[in-house]
């Protein structure tokens, strides 16, 4: 599981930051957090690609995280796309992405499906699941959360070996099948697996004041990547326009007590975000400026 952050940029882009957007790479397919304009070149300058994006989750339509998806969408049918594409959000998504697939009039070369979401809901996505809650800002808007699902315990090759395993053995009981040996000892999965391990998490917020809601579905994630549009000193333009601060980000980080933080959606007033980073530390030290084309890799639990 590895993050990409395509986009940094609060409200517009700025000469160094793209507008909102980050690539959430599965290993399997890309699942996309928000779309703003200028997603697909960031695309073409990150590790990753955009052909990979299975899912697109959409926190609100605010101009800087869904412009860039008509044009992401054509590029895709261009590159000879066909495998549908999911995209999720709160209410009005179906008719919002009715609107950005006919911009140029030219229909989608594979289908778009559009879902809309509730607060609360959660979504089985295979391999993974998607969880929203509702955020706090000046449009209905969601957060969401992303979780890898339970993984099966760690196999302790070593204790096998000793136990007499051999060969095709290994296999079979790492898929939960007991095998017996050459010297006729039989061994069963959990003399040689540890526990299940929790799936990776990652939470994003989208543009929100910080809430109850936010810091319920951040519970224990790895990576939370909250918006900081202002720091401390703008708290009030951060309440009145529905933004958050880096030490509110913070906040909610430790509370909800995440493995890390990541800071983003900054506001064009701040070209460098140390300043930013060392106010939301004060709160909760594991926190990290996000900055266009970062890239963090998840371990593996």
């Amino acid at each position: 599981m590895q993050l990409t952050f395509l986009g940094t940029a609060g409200s517009w882009p700025t000469r160094d930051r793209s507008a909102s957007a980050i690539a959430l790479d599965l290993e399997k397919e890309i699942v996309l957090l928000d779309c703003g304009e200028g997603t697909q070149r960031q695309f073409f300058r990150s590790p990753v690609s955009f052909m990979r994006v299975r899912r697109v989750l959409l926190t609100h339509f605010h101009g800087d995280h869904v412009l860039g998806l008509p044009g992401l969408i054509q590029t895709m049918g261009l590159n000879q796309r066909t495998e549908p594409l999911d995209v999720y959000g709160p209410r009005d998504t179906r008719r919002f992405v009715e609107m950005m697939t006919h911009l140029g009039y030219s229909e989608p070369r594979f289908p778009v499906l559009a879902h809309e979401l509730e607060g609360g809901e959660t979504l089985d996505a295979g391999t993974y699941t998607i969880s929203c809650a509702a955020a706090t800002h000046t449009i209905p808007a969601l957060a969401f959360r992303v979780e890898e699902r339970e993984k099966r315990g760690r196999f302790d090759g070593a204790r096998a070996r000793a136990l007499g395993v051999r060969g095709p053995e290994f296999r079979a009981l790492e898929e939960g099948r007991a095998v017996t040996t050459r010297t006729g000892e039989t061994v069963r999965p959990e003399t040689v697996m540890g526990p299940p391990r929790s799936g990776r998490s990652v939470v994003y917020t989208g543009d929100t004041r910080p809430t109850p809601a936010i810091v319920r579905l951040a519970q224990g994630a790895d990576v939370l990547v909250h918006e900081a549009t202002f720091a401390d000193g703008l708290k009030a333009m951060a309440e009145e326009w529905g933004h958050s601060t880096a030490a509110e980000a913070a906040a909610v980080a430790k509370e909800a007590q995440v493995g890390e933080l990541f800071l983003t959606h900054f506001s064009a007033r701040y070209p460098e975000t140390a300043p930013l980073e060392e106010e939301a530390r004060t709160v909760f030290p594991s926190t990290r400026a996000a900055e266009d084309l970062l890239t963090h890799l998840l371990r593996q639990r």
